[in-house]
């Protein structure tokens, strides 16, 4: 990967992430709904990782990705059932799983995206 993907990466997964911890935070308090506005964002966050390494990834496969690297979407929904509905604990735990689940998913497709190219 080279330096210039390398922090066109950092922008998109970073910026991806940040919305990401806004949205699982914002609806920490409605089981499951912020999982129906993270996925949209998830799979356009992996084909603009695709564009970076001059990848043309449709909407589909960028899906499939994204639910198969995101096991973690069953312990965030666990920890949200648990622990979402309490206000400010809920909200800032919802946010940080979210955040972290869309960075671990941001990460590991720069990493597949650099070794297919």
């Amino acid at each position: 990967m080279t330096q210039d993907q390398r922090e066109s990466c950092h922008i998109i997964i970073h910026g991806a992430s940040a919305t990401a911890a806004g949205i699982g935070g914002g609806l920490a308090q409605l089981p499951l709904t912020d999982s129906a506005a993270l996925l949209p964002l998830q799979i356009a966050m992996v084909v603009s990782l695709g564009a970076v390494f001059d990848q043309d990834i449709s909407d589909t496969a960028a899906k499939g990705f994204v639910l198969g690297a995101g096991a973690g979407y069953l312990g965030r929904g666990l920890s949200q059932l648990i622990v979402g509905w309490v206000p400010v604990l809920g909200n800032a735990i919802n946010a940080s799983t979210a955040a972290g689940l869309t960075e671990a998913i941001g990460w590991a497709a720069a990493k597949k995206f650099d070794q297919d190219s």
